[in-house]
Order: structure tokens, then sequence, then C-alpha cells
């Protein structure tokens, strides 16, 4: 048989073949704005250029993602890290590996919230805080660190403030709106309207007060010993949405002020494939919304190591190990 033969026919064999099946992986997250690096990765196809069959799973609140991830029912997560997760992490049974929101500075993240009847009656800065009731969703979770990180900067005791665990964010958000707990945490896309409507008052940003690590990337150590190169590749198409992410909303003009042009105009579909969906005021509420990510989705891992501290002064975190064998920064930078 000829050379000119046998190519054609090699096509034809190589064609027959089935294409390399992309390796399914299962992200557990919030259906909130704060992961809008990972629906952009998704709906610009950079999961899939990496060999990776990304499935969204939700969830109502972040210590669940954490449990989801140790019985199987997810691969990776992202969320907020809680009391919850760190006594897993402290078995050995879950790792850090990456960044995600970050409270910064002079980016409004995560609004401190008062009622509109406790702001009338003079809760109109953060450390009049004492005293009042306030919601979060449950004992350990970030809006709990967030209040004990807060007290300490402001001086006061976080004992003197009731504390109201209503499960989920939504509760939150309208246990305070309705009145039923003076105050609360809440995303800058759910504070400002609830400001803007007279709802609520915005009386500092977390942010400004406490810088921190909000939420992060983490998976089971089962999941980096079978499939490391499956997790470095997810990295690598999550460090493009993170750059697309950046480049839409983190950019700021010579006066400070967040630019808005093309490149903002093209992300804000990818987002409202989840978020907002069919809300006319979704360009709106992402912009107000937007919170802060690090180049790369880096971790700030001493910020990490001061969450543990301080879940292990409230008692909420048993162990003793090293909060540094709680990360693997094998896929992604560190702050």
């Amino acid at each position: 048989m000829t050379i000119h033969k046998i190519i054609p026919l090699l096509a034809l064999v190589f064609a027959a073949l089935p294409a390399q099946a992309a390796d399914a992986v299962r992200l557990g997250l919030l259906k909130t704005l704060s992961p809008a690096p990972f629906y952009i990765a998704q709906e610009r196809g950079y999961f899939r250029d990496a060999g990776i069959d990304l499935a969204f799973t939700f969830f109502q609140a972040a210590q669940p993602i954490a449990a989801a991830a140790v019985s199987g029912d997810i691969d990776v997560g992202v969320t907020a890290l809680t009391g919850g997760f760190f006594n897993l992490a402290e078995k050995g049974t879950l790792k850090v590996i990456g960044g995600a929101l970050h409270e910064e500075k002079g980016y409004e993240g995560s609004a401190i919230l008062a009622s509109t009847k406790a702001y009338a009656a003079g809760l109109t800065s953060v450390d009049k805080l004492p005293g009042h009731s306030f919601a979060i969703t449950q004992y350990g979770s970030s809006f709990h660190y967030m209040l004990g990180r807060i007290a300490e900067k402001k001086g006061f005791d976080i004992k003197a403030v009731t504390l109201r665990p209503v499960q989920q964010i939504s509760n939150m958000v309208a246990a305070v709106s309705s009145g039923q707990a003076d105050a609360t945490i809440a995303i800058a896309s759910q504070a400002k309207p609830l400001a803007a409507g007279g709802q609520a008052h915005i009386i500092g940003w977390a942010g400004d007060l406490v810088p921190y690590q909000i939420t992060a990337l983490f998976t089971t150590t089962g999941m980096i010993e079978r499939n490391p190169d499956v997790l470095r590749r997810f990295a690598q198409a999550y460090q493009r949405g993170v750059a697309d992410y950046r480049e839409a909303f983190l950019r700021l003009d010579a006066s400070g002020k967040p630019i808005v042009d093309a490149k903002t105009e093209a992300a804000i579909p990818a987002i409202t494939a989840y978020v907002f969906t069919g809300d006319p005021e979704a360009k709106r509420k992402i912009l107000q919304g937007v919170g802060y990510y690090d180049a790369g989705g880096a971790l700030d891992v001493a910020d990490v190591v001061d969450q543990v501290r301080w879940f292990r002064a409230q008692g909420l975190v048993k162990g003793d190990a090293d909060p540094m064998t709680m990360m693997d920064t094998r896929f992604l930078p560190t702050r």
C-alpha cells in the first residue's frame, strides 16, 4: 500500500476515535454576586478549554458547602471560611487552595447595616453596636467572625451584642429590613438598594475596618491526592476568569472611581446568566456590588492563620493543628 493511500486511512481512523472526555468537576458555591469570576470563566468557556466539565451546585449558606465536600457531593467549594470548615480542616479532610473575595480597604464589599428603627434610636455608627441585636446565619459563620473582628477593632466585647442566628443570608437581610434585628452584615448589592429605599442604613464597610480573606477556594485532601492535574487546570481556568473580572470591574480612574467601559459591559451577561437574571436593574446592582479579588486568585495566607486564631479563641475550633497544614498553595499564588 502506498503512502498516499495510508494517510487518508489514518485520517479516517483518528476521526473515528472518540474525543477525550473532559474531567467532571462539581463546584459548590452561593448563588450570589461574590463568585462572579467563576460565572465569567464558565460562560466564556475557560473551564471547557482546560478540559474541565464544570457543574455548579448552589447552596444557601457557607457551612453546608464544606460538609458537601466531605460527603463527596461536590469536588471543590468556594465560600467563606467558617468555624465548621476549620474543624474539618483540622482533621486533614479539607484544604484551602486559593483566594476568592477579599475585603479590601477602599472597595465596598460587605456593609454593616442598621435597621431604620435602630438607626433612628441612635445606632448610627459601628462603635454603637453594643446593646443591639445582630443577625448572622450561624454561630461560627463568616458573619460571626466579621462582627468579632469589628469588635476587636472598635474595642468592645462581642458578648455585648445579642447574636440572632437566622440560618440563611436572605433571612439576615429580611430581619434588618423588617426591624426584627437591629443590625447585620450584607454584601453591597443587597445593602445599597435597601439603603437607597430607606429600609436600612449603611453604618460602615467591613473592608475599611477589618480587611480579610472573606471567601476562599477549597477542596478535599482526596481530590488533591487523586486529581492534582485536574485541579491545576481548574485553577488556570479560574485565573482567566479572575483576570477578566478585574479588567471589567476593578480598574480605577485617576480619581479612584471604577472605570465602566466596553469590558465592563461585556462581562455583565456572563454574570446575569446566574444572578439578577431578567432583572432590569441588574447592571446597576452588579456595579454597586462587585467585590475585590486579588490578581491570580491569590490567597491571603496570613489572614487565614488569623481567622483560625479567632475561632479558637471563641472555642469554635477545638484542635491545635498548625493552620499552615490546612492550606495547599501549590495551585494558586499567595498574597
